[in-house]
């Protein structure tokens, strides 16, 4: 990790941006009355909020993709048909339906019509199957499910493993359904063709949405393995769309966002689109990140704005250069991830003058926004949080003699800790359980409480942070979080495999971590088939889980506790001359078996001949 000093922001720079924060200033105070929703009987929300941006800007284009182009009328108004038919099927506020379809019109529009009628849009993850589909399903026992025909496979291998009636089972032909709704196959409703006649005025549900109704349920990678369910509530999503589209990135209705992370997630929903909504602009999205076709889509769409997580801009940066890198209207981007090694390169090349990286955790009660475009940092938080001391080996904070935290001095990494008040309350997950695991009590005074993001920050003054890593057992790669444990359980499910540690590594030139295991074979190396061990990781995990590298170790030291060696494996990652005895193996990109790590494919790996 880059943590150089000269991060630090000075009285110097900071009087260098005194225009630009002159300016801001309407806007930042107008942005954090709208973010601010206190009355619990003013209507609010994601139904809500589209329903302002389409009186501001009813004929401008609400979304885009590909030869699609729907204003916000005509989104509005498929909406209101949809959320009308749900109701006449009755699902009621409070209600949790399913939502099953990976990126296009179709999606989003669903969304907005499960929050005109208040009920909980429960946003799986698109690349899940099996047992992880199934759990992520049974948590939320929905009343509903809504599925793309392009997941219907996915869906149906689990379908008796879930109970939703029939007669919600809802689906969504893999075309463009606003003009042709397409046939559903047995055993399925097809929801446009079903929707077609019902009414397209607001349904007076959206009206009674407030700000402490949930709005949807997103899915983390839960420490126990399995996926956990955050709550995001609709006061969180006013919170969310104001800060970042009015406060940080200005967003007006001839602006565009160009987005093509999935949208399942906190960042491409509620940053990227919330913003969108926010500004009542345009929101071209792809089914699929694609490196080659990102400049020449954000030219067709006239996009001034992008949604970005760090690895996305990798990919950019590692295309070939063309005359036609800054020849595009975009002037921001707003995500995360980016790190301080792309930043500049990022910057210059492509001609963006806004970074508007910022931090947030779905899970979580605390955002950071680089507002005032300074480089490599998160920008700074409005909410109450502290840096504290912590545990190398085990990620726990440490407390003194008092039993209090203590707080890191500037420039040094600690753990982010987000002050929990009425401010900030803490939404949590659907499972109080796994909510009460993630507050601190009695911090640094008696009563207080904070929730513990799990990650590693620092501060470079003036309230401005830089985000240094993810403590604990999840890591980040392709932009998903990658839950260590789900990792470790599924590769005990194979036969030849008598333990498992599973840990993120980093790999030179790329983001976030690579998976990493180390396996006891339950007989001997012998017994381990290669290519039919990758086979099975691929069948069992999501694409970005799969293990890259694997470490085969004869016995699992039980010294210290488990955590302390994690760190000891991570430290050796996946350098022979570091792991003695234990014969290292890598998955190399395109190949269909892991192969031994020799000194040479060390060298080849960190000298970027293979991409990760």
């Amino acid at each position: 990790m880059s943590h150089t000093t000269n991060d630090t922001i000075t009285w110097g720079m900071m009087l260098r941006k005194l225009p630009s924060i002159a300016k801001a200033i309407p806007r930042v105070v107008k942005g954090m009355k709208a973010a601010n929703v206190k009355d619990p009987t003013q209507p609010c929300g994601l139904g809500w909020s589209f329903e302002q941006a389409t009186l501001r800007n009813p004929e401008g284009p609400a979304l885009l993709q590909g030869a699609v182009k729907l204003s916000y009328s005509q989104v509005n108004q498929w909406a209101n048909r949809i959320a009308h038919h749900l109701i006449a099927q009755g699902i009621r506020k409070g209600d949790v339906v399913a939502v099953f379809i990976e990126n296009r019109p179709e999606l989003l529009v669903t969304i907005l019509a499960v929050a005109k009628v208040g009920a909980i849009s429960a946003l799986l993850n698109t690349s899940q199957t099996r047992d992880t589909l199934a759990h992520s399903l049974n948590l939320v026992a929905p009343a509903a499910i809504i599925v793309g025909e392009e997941l219907v496979p996915a869906f149906s291998a689990v379908r008796e493993r879930v109970s939703i009636d029939a007669a919600r089972t809802w689906f969504v032909a893999d075309r463009d359904t606003y003009n042709q709704p397409g046939i559903a196959p047995d055993g399925f409703i097809n929801l446009m063709s079903a929707t077609a006649d019902s009414p397209s005025d607001n349904p007076a549900s959206s009206q009674q949405v407030f700000l402490d109704d949930p709005c949807f349920y997103i899915y983390t990678s839960g420490t126990t393995g399995l996926p956990k369910a955050g709550v995001f509530k609709h006061g969180r999503w006013m919170r969310s769309s104001a800060s970042f589209g009015l406060i940080a990135l200005d967003m007006r209705p001839e602006d565009i966002v160009y987005c093509t992370l999935p949208l399942y997630h906190a960042t491409g929903l509620c940053v990227c689109w919330g913003s969108a909504i926010s500004g009542a602009s345009g929101f071209a999205i792809r089914r699929k990140f694609s490196a080659s076709q990102f400049w020449s889509d954000v030219r067709n769409y006239r996009a001034t704005t992008l949604g970005y997580v760090g690895e996305l801009c990798r990919y950019l940066v590692d295309q070939p250069p063309s005359a036609d890198d800054s020849r595009h209207g975009v002037t921001k981007m707003i995500g995360n991830g980016l790190r301080p090694g792309a930043w500049r390169e990022f910057k210059t090349r492509f001609g963006v003058n806004h970074i508007c990286e910022l931090y947030a955790a779905s899970d979580g009660n605390i955002g950071f926004t680089n507002m005032l475009n300074f480089d490599n940092t998160v920008g700074f938080s409005l909410m109450s949080w502290e840096l504290a001391a912590y545990d190398h080996d085990s990620g726990a904070p440490t407390r003194d003699a008092k039993g209090f935290m203590r707080k890191v001095a500037k420039g040094e990494q600690g753990l982010l800790l987000a002050k929990i008040d009425d401010k900030a309350p803490l939404d949590g997950y659907t499972d109080p359980q796994k909510t009460e695991k993630v507050v601190l009590h009695d911090v640094f005074e008696k009563g207080d409480r904070y929730f513990n993001t799990g990650d590693l920050l620092r501060n470079i003054g003036f309230g401005h942070a830089q985000f240094v890593d993810r403590l604990g057992d999840t890591y980040r790669w392709k932009g998903e979080n990658v839950s260590t444990t789900e990792v470790e359980n599924i590769l005990l499910q194979h036969p030849n495999i008598s333990e498992a540690v599973a840990y993120g590594v980093e790999v030179r030139n790329t983001n976030g971590r690579a998976g990493m295991a180390a396996i006891t074979p339950a007989e001997s190396l012998a017994t381990l088939d290669f290519s039919e061990l990758l086979a099975f990781a691929r069948e069992h995990m999501p694409a970005y889980a799969v293990p890259l590298f694997l470490r085969v170790k004869v016995k699992m030291e039980t010294t210290g506790t488990f955590k302390y060696q994690k760190t000891r494996l991570k430290d050796e990652a996946f350098d022979p001359g570091k792991t003695g005895d234990d014969p290292i193996y890598a998955w190399l990109p395109g190949t269909e078996t892991y192969v031994q790590v020799t000194e040479q494919l060390l060298a080849d790996i960190h000298g970027g001949k293979y991409r990760y």
